[in-house]
């Protein structure tokens, strides 16, 4: 975890699980498995779930931290804050328990804003009645195609406060995006030696349904062989809309 990030729409990264596996075609290039294996080749003990260090293995399989949920009782000042940036704290082997174990620690800490992000939507769909869900969590999920546009009618009936898609990295239209009751929208292409393209049309498409929705709309980045190469202006500006001022 970070007490500080550089991914534009937040300001810190609490992982209290690491580590997930593939299940759509959004993880292809994966920041997180690239990440996770440079960090075990440093030794980082939080990234050794595959066994010996020594091994080739990525240190990328789904592990939980429970000493990691002390972490944001020490933050002093109120910030936004990712959860699990490298991991998904809705994945099938993450138990319903622990799950309520990090909503604990996001309602005993209300002065800071988290932002909890998952692929596993129809999981989040079958568990939201059995969470309590405080007003300092905003809930997303990742829509990188329109293969996967049913993600957001599950999000649709989730009760968090604020609702947010984030359609990164965008890898197509996404025709017949229906942002009733959703609050929030980040898009952004890839970034990396594998990039895939980022068409301008996509996202004005989504910036525009976003404007007729009264949607909040972010725009992250271009995508390129690093993450600035392309910058960060669409149409000569930049859109870093929010949906809510940042708990205080």
């Amino acid at each position: 975890m970070s007490d500080r990030s550089a991914i534009e729409w937040t300001e810190a990264t609490w992982n209290p699980t690491t580590g997930c596996d593939r299940v759509s075609e959004g993880c292809d290039n994966c920041y997180a498995l690239t990440l996770a294996k440079r960090l075990k080749a440093m030794g980082s003990a939080k990234y050794q779930a595959d066994g010996d260090p020594r091994t080739s293995g990525p240190g990328f399989g789904l592990t939980l931290h429970p000493d990691a949920l002390a972490v944001p009782y020490g933050w002093k000042s109120p910030r936004t804050v990712f959860v699990n940036s490298m991991s998904d704290l809705f994945h099938a082997r993450v138990p319903l328990d622990y799950v309520r174990r990090v909503f604990t620690v996001i309602s005993e800490t209300p002065q800071h804003t988290y932002q909890v992000l998952t692929k596993r939507a129809r999981r989040l769909r079958l568990v939201a009645d059995r969470l309590e869900w405080p007003e300092n969590l905003w809930m997303g999920v990742s829509v990188e195609s329109a293969k996967e546009l049913p993600r957001v009618d599950d999000l649709r009936r989730v009760p968090a406060s604020v609702k947010f898609l984030s359609c990164e990295p965008l890898l197509g239209p996404l025709d017949g995006l229906d942002l009733d009751g959703i609050d929030w929208v980040i898009a952004g292409g890839e970034s990396g030696p594998g990039h895939r393209r980022l068409e301008e049309a996509w996202v004005t498409q989504i910036r525009d349904t976003c404007q007729d929705a009264d949607t909040a709309f972010f725009f992250k980045q271009w995508g390129g062989r690093t993450p600035k190469a392309g910058g960060r202006l669409l149409e000569g500006r930049t859109w870093d809309q929010m949906p809510l001022p940042v708990a205080a």
